[in-house]
């Protein structure tokens, strides 16, 4: 093991570090003596850094290493202003870590610093800035293991990490963010048992009990795998996720899906499949396999086949595909369209347009309505009228020049 003393014998050996292919990592002390990872002669440096501590404070009062005990952990240097450094192949950094004081453990190879911070390097250039209270720091030349109250903030989109424990491994681009997780952005908001950093790509994988929080547009999302792509403004689910919107601080509507894809800037998320929305005003029931639900202009499309559950009213609505205009609660379905009420009277038609706040049909296309009691059926081109009190008016079509056909059956007599 080599010593430097002196501030200028210090820099230049550093710099000399810097150009040469021993890239393991540096352990320093504002007093410049230099310790690598591995801490071959214990007595000599145990000697050196009680001297350090005599001169510098000859008033305090030092442990005798007598007074150990055998059963005590493993010696702890003492150092202060401590530097820690690492570079890749061609001399660039990949961390650097400052702290005030550090307590190391010669053979686990890990510093209890207290309020460390420093940067974290990808290509050469800060990916995130990291502090902390105190943490306990471990390096191996491949990775950077801190634990402790972490705080880690990516000065390129302002997003910040804490949590407990922190993992860099600049080999694989990755860095990693647990126990106790929350993550910070004027965009989203997040608590998760782990976040997973892909700093070139700048996206984070959560996992384990998320709560997501959207700020524009007000939504919260539960679920246990989450893929934010920053740059994109995009969130993806290839999970069981649970969406709420909120208007006011009010929630509106709850969307629930097998998977789910929602994004940020143009306020649109697709749930898919077995998806299911609820709305609040109307308060209505969807269910289908693929929902489009556009937060912003508060609409719901669907291609596949759709079912309308009206709770108030106890009118259940199907079809092959539909759309919903929240502000106007008005439904618009198409294909194979049957309404149901809660007396099983029934409208089947090719179109239907429901106008929910006025309890209101109508109807287009091989129009059928029939009804139990009494018991009788229309056919015509078009329908009009109210299903719940069985006011239905059908009509022939003008330019077909079909009658409408009545069929009355009579009930039987008891």
């Amino acid at each position: 093991m080599q010593y430097s003393q002196g501030r200028e014998n210090g820099k230049q050996d550093a710099k000399h570090q810097r150009g040469t292919k021993n890239h393991s990592p540096h352990f320093y002390s504002f007093f410049e003596f230099r310790l690598p990872a591995n801490l071959v002669y214990l007595p000599l440096i145990f000697f050196l850094a009680l001297c350090l501590s005599a001169c510098g404070n000859p008033s305090t009062t030092t442990s005798k290493p007598a007074a150990s005990s055998p059963k005590e952990d493993d010696t702890k240097l003492t150092f202060f202003g401590v530097a820690l450094e690492q570079f890749d192949e061609v001399g660039r950094p990949i961390w650097k870590v400052k702290a005030k004081e550090a307590k190391y453990t010669t053979d686990k190879q890990i510093g209890q610093a207290q309020n460390p911070e420093g940067e974290l390097y990808q290509d050469g250039k800060v990916v995130y800035q990291i502090k902390a209270e105190k943490a306990d720091i471990k390096q191996d030349g491949k990775q950077l293991f801190l634990q402790g109250k972490i705080v880690a903030t990516d000065p390129r989109n302002g997003i910040v990490f804490k949590g407990n424990e922190l993992e860099w491994r600049p080999q694989e681009d990755l860095l990693i963010i647990r126990n106790q997780l929350n993550g910070s952005h004027k965009q989203l908001q997040a608590v998760a048992q782990e976040a997973r950093v892909k700093t070139r790509e700048q996206r984070v994988e959560f996992s384990g009990g998320i709560v997501a929080k959207s700020t524009d547009p007000q939504l919260q999302m539960q679920t246990e795998h989450l893929m934010w792509h920053i740059k994109e403004e995009k969130l993806f689910s290839d999970r069981p996720i649970q969406i709420e919107r909120y208007k006011d601080n009010k929630i509106t509507g709850r969307g629930t899906g097998k998977a789910a894809e929602i994004n940020l800037k143009t306020q649109i998320a697709t749930l898919k499949p077995q998806a299911q929305l609820e709305l609040i005003d109307p308060q209505i029931q969807i269910i289908s396999n693929s929902i489009t639900w556009n937060i912003n202009k508060e609409n719901i499309t669907t291609n596949s086949p759709i079912r309308i559950f009206q709770v108030a009213d106890n009118v259940t609505v199907t079809a092959n595909q539909g759309q919903m205009q929240i502000p106007t609660k008005t439904a618009y379905l198409t294909g194979n369209v049957h309404a149901v009420g809660n007396r099983r009277q029934s409208l089947k038609s090719n179109q239907l347009t429901w106008y929910l706040d006025k309890k209101s049909l109508e109807a287009q296309g091989n129009v059928v309505y029939s009804q139990i009691e009494p018991k009788l059926t229309f056919q015509g081109e078009t329908a009009l009228g109210n299903l719940e009190t069985e006011h239905i008016v059908v009509k022939g079509g003008n330019s077909s020049g079909r009658r409408v056909v009545t069929e009355i059956i009579p009930q039987e007599n008891r």
